[in-house]
């Protein structure tokens, strides 16, 4: 296979970097030449060097090992619906005077959430966390605390204050909690029955860090506190075991085990239960830290590359006897990789161990590095326990002087093999602790923490890769579906705010929703998966909200139950129903293809048709609101022609079908479907009928009609009309003439000069068929209408009743065109070219009132039409840059 073959199977996107361009972080001043471009800064290079440059990013990563059998298309999964914080359902929401919100204990058996926020801790109802009954203790640092912390130099705003970072089960009665208190950590033990601070506390350096901004994980195992992190101020990040008889941490010298740790996850794997080698409890650390190894990194090899790490330690551990005294004899390090390839940065993981320890699994979500700044994505991998354990049964590496750097070590290894835990293989030689292992054994590993196998993801590459997304927090569930497998469901929280809900299937991630937890954006800090309530606890730094695991009456449809693939729901023949809350007779699901069980060929019931008529040469617009953003939007016309973009005169958008200068030819029946997974649900039905293009005169008065237009019997009526209008007159004015005359001789009343009326009728031009409803509010305030549409009464001083003896008469003005259909409302008038880009190809259409108006001929405001689309999709991340000039 030659190198084009083989580079059109990688799915990552290649940076483009064209002439001109600087190259992002590639260059730095004062490191070597790469790829013949002198480091100067941020130097801009020629075409042919960028080529150059993007050719080899694209060959070091083939030979270096990011492969992928699926495309990006395939890797970079697309949420199938969006919803926004205003369309979320049985959301509830709890927060008091207090910020980050961010560690959660929950207790399902016992009904209770407990939540560590700053200077609080919460007891909260886990079935309602807002229903008012939580209970609270307030933890504040001291005032002496908080001065001490300021001088130090740190924040008064975000710093010196108590951030509860460990909130634990100690024993059936109490709590264990520790607070980074002003930069002097501190620890308690909490009664749960009273809920109070104890009178006394516990110095909390080797248990929790001084900064609340620090990566921490801790966990309690058989009463022993085991935590990492960095404890005090300038001190090196640490794997600690406390509240034990045995306290144990990682050895600083003459090796550091941990470069510049910043850990992300513990988890306890309980392999010691049913173990056919007797073998012991082991806790793994997930963390980054920088790499003293060879790295495959693309980037200047003199910045300093972050990896990620996955370390473990034996439960039973005790140390040394003369060696590694109060130090870890089983610690052990390996690289975890997600084959992303620039920079990984670990964010999340979290693990399921249902069906024994020997089932377990990790889901760690990666996101770029910040020294690749021009794009933002995250990834997600799975890994196994058998991956993790190949890599710590594999070679160890080992330090080199000379070249400082390490490299495989290829030499003796002592025994019993150093690293292990005390199995029933070590306890038949005599090593029934680790304090009986030979020196040989306790010096090797001191030297040698760090193993020469990756940990690598199942499949060998991740389950998803998405891009414009940072993912912050990850929880799994497993879930039984209808078809008996068992699903693995995925909630991904992000850095702004929103909620991924996913299902694995197979090597892959179906998306099946993305919600928007939060209106203002905020990171996701902490997730919680509740299965006896069926909800997700989501801490961030406003607070906490429970979301229901399904809102599956959200699907309306028996298409829109079995397209979500969501393994929460299923179709019961009426509704979309929670599968744990109803017998599972008759419902029909199908995660696997997300297209069998609905009976109906058109997915949806009979539709109201729509009427729309509009004169030739206008433009209408008919809306079809696609729900599923995975779904393709299918117009036929009568039935059968099918009709698309390419077409004269016709633009399919995301929200509808644009007819833009219409012919008669375009009159007929048109059908809006939604295709997914081919299936067809029928979404809209219109008729559409074009009528004959009316004159419109430019003149600025009503134009006569013509001779032949008036019938005889028209003149006739018209010169009656005048003659009796003007005999009356005649009579009037004599009348008040009269009256004038006596009053004039009583004294009390004064004939004045006439006046002349200035009540002046205009003709309006066909332009005021296009005014929005903002100008006529204006016009209504200032006195102006425009009762019929073609005509605007300017005021004046017209004489009053009181003080004019005559009455003009009206002129006489021929009858008005007979008016419109009542359904000419085309909903874009004549602006045809006010629409949004969408995604490069294709538009957002502007919804269109289905309410006949006052006026038949009145459209309605693109204004307003354009401000309730925005409104409505301004979250849903369609857009990723609103094309401005089109407004």
């Amino acid at each position: 296979m030659g190198y084009g073959a083989s580079l059109r199977r990688f799915w990552w996107p290649v940076p483009s970097w064209g002439a001109g361009e600087p190259v992002p972080s590639l260059c730095q001043p004062g490191s070597s030449r790469l790829g013949g471009c002198p480091c100067q800064g941020s130097r801009k290079m020629s075409g042919g060097t960028a080529h150059l440059l993007t050719v080899l990013f694209m060959v070091t990563v083939a030979v270096m090992g990011y492969p992928s059998r699926r495309s990006a298309t395939d890797l970079d999964a697309t949420p199938r619906t969006t919803v926004t914080f205003d369309e979320l359902l049985g959301v509830r929401h709890f927060s008091a005077h207090t910020l980050n919100y961010s560690t959660l204990l929950l207790e399902d058996d016992r009904g209770i959430l407990y939540v560590g926020a700053r200077g609080a801790i919460f007891a909260l109802n886990s079935s309602d966390v807002a229903d008012g009954s939580h209970r609270t203790i307030h933890w504040e640092a001291s005032p002496e605390k908080q001065m001490d912390c300021l001088q130090k130099g740190k924040n008064n705003k975000t710093e010196c204050f108590n951030h509860v970072r460990f909130l634990q089960r100690l024993n059936s009665t109490h709590l264990y909690a520790c607070g980074t208190y002003a930069f002097h950590p501190l620890c308690a033990a909490i009664d749960v029955n009273s809920f109070m601070l104890p009178s006394h506390f516990e110095e909390g350096k080797e248990k929790c860090p001084y900064d609340p901004a620090r990566g921490y994980t801790g966990l309690i195992v058989d009463g022993g506190l085991y935590t990492a992190t960095r404890y005090e101020f300038r001190s090196l990040p640490d794997i600690r075991r406390n509240l034990h008889q045995r306290p144990l941490k990682t050895e600083e010298s003459p090796l550091h085990w941990l470069n510049d740790a910043e850990f992300v996850a513990s988890v306890l794997v309980q392999e010691s239960k049913d173990s056919p080698v007797g073998d012991d409890d082991k806790i793994y650390y997930f963390f980054m830290e920088r790499a003293g190894e060879e790295t495959t990194s693309f980037f200047d090899k003199s910045q300093v590359a972050r990896v990620a790490r996955v370390a473990r330690v034996c439960k039973s551990d005790v140390g040394g006897k003369k060696i590694l005294q109060r130090k870890w004899t089983s610690f052990m390090k390996a690289r975890l990789v997600c084959y992303i390839p620039y920079y990984e940065v670990l964010r999340s993981v979290c693990s399921l161990d249902e069906g024994g320890w020997a089932s377990t699994i990790f889901y760690a979500a990666f996101t770029l590095s910040a020294q690749w700044r021009t794009m933002e994505a995250s990834a997600v991998c799975r890994y196994s326990i058998s991956a993790v354990q190949h890599a710590f049964e594999g070679p160890y590496m080992e330090y080199q002087d000379s070249a400082r750097k390490w490299s495989r070590y290829d030499g003796a290894v002592p025994e019993p093999r150093p690293g292990s835990c005390i199995t029933d293989h070590s306890r038949r030689k005599g090593y029934n602790s680790s304090q009986d292992l030979p020196n040989s054994v306790l010096d090797f590993v001191k030297l040698h923490p760090l193993m020469f196998e990756e940990v690598k993801p199942a499949g060998g590459e991740p389950l998803l890769v998405k891009k414009s997304v940072a993912y912050s927090q990850l929880a799994v569930d497993r879930v039984r579906a209808l078809d008996g497998r068992s699903y693995d469901v995925l909630f991904m929280g992000t850095g702004d705010g929103w909620i991924h809900k996913a299902v694995v299937l197979g090597s892959g991630i179906h998306i099946v929703e993305e919600m928007q937890v939060f209106r203002e954006a905020q990171p996701v800090e902490s997730l919680v998966i509740s299965r006896t309530q069926r909800s997700l606890y989501v801490g961030a730094a406003s607070g906490i909200l429970q979301v229901p695991l399904a809102s599956c009456t959200r699907y309306t449809s028996c298409y829109d139950c079995i397209l979500a693939r969501d393994p929460y729901c299923a179709w019961d023949g009426r509704a979309c129903r929670a599968t744990a809350t109803t017998d599972s007779t008759g419902l029909v699901q199908d995660i696997q293809n997300g297209n069998d069980g609905c009976r109906s060929s058109s997915g949806r019931g009979s539709l109201l048709w729509k009427n729309r008529t509009v004169l030739q040469g206008d433009d209408v617009l008919l809306p079809c609101d696609q729900r599923s953003n995975l779904a393709r939007a299918i117009w036929l016309l009568n039935g059968s022609e099918a009709l698309g973009s390419g077409q004269d005169r016709l633009r399919v958008g995301v929200d509808g079908l644009l007819v833009t200068d219409t012919l008669p030819q375009h009159s007929g029946e048109y059908r809006c479907y939604g295709e997914e997974r081919g299936l067809r649900m029928l979404l809209a039905t219109y008729s559409l009928t074009v009528l004959p293009e009316l004159p419109r005169g430019p003149t600025a008065t009503p134009q006569p009609h013509t001779a032949s237009q008036v019938s005889g019997d028209t003149k006739v009526a018209y010169i009656s009309v005048i003659v009796t209008l003007v005999v009356l007159c005649a009579v009037l004015s004599t009348v008040l003439l009269y009256v004038s005359c006596l009053e004039k001789r009583k004294g009390k009343y004064v004939l004045g000069e006439p006046r002349p009326a200035s009540v002046e009728l205009q003709t309006i031009s066909a332009n005021c068929l296009r005014k929005g409803r903002r100008e006529e509010e204006e016009e209504e305030k200032e006195g102006l209408t425009c009762p019929d549409g073609c005509l605007r009464i300017i005021p004046g001083e017209a004489p009053t009743a009181a003080t004019s003896p005559v009455k003009e008469l009206p002129a006489a003005v021929p009858p008005l065109p007979p008016p419109l259909p009542a359904e000419l409302t085309n909903g874009v008038g004549a602006l045809p070219n006010v629409l949004r880009k969408m995604n490069g190809n294709s538009y957002m259409l502007l919804q269109q009132q289905e309410e006949p108006l006052t006026s038949p001929l009145y459209s309605a405001s693109f204004t307003e039409e354009l401000s309730k689309i925005l409104e409505k999709r301004k979250h849903t991340q369609l857009v990723e840059k609103l094309d401005e000039s089109s407004v």
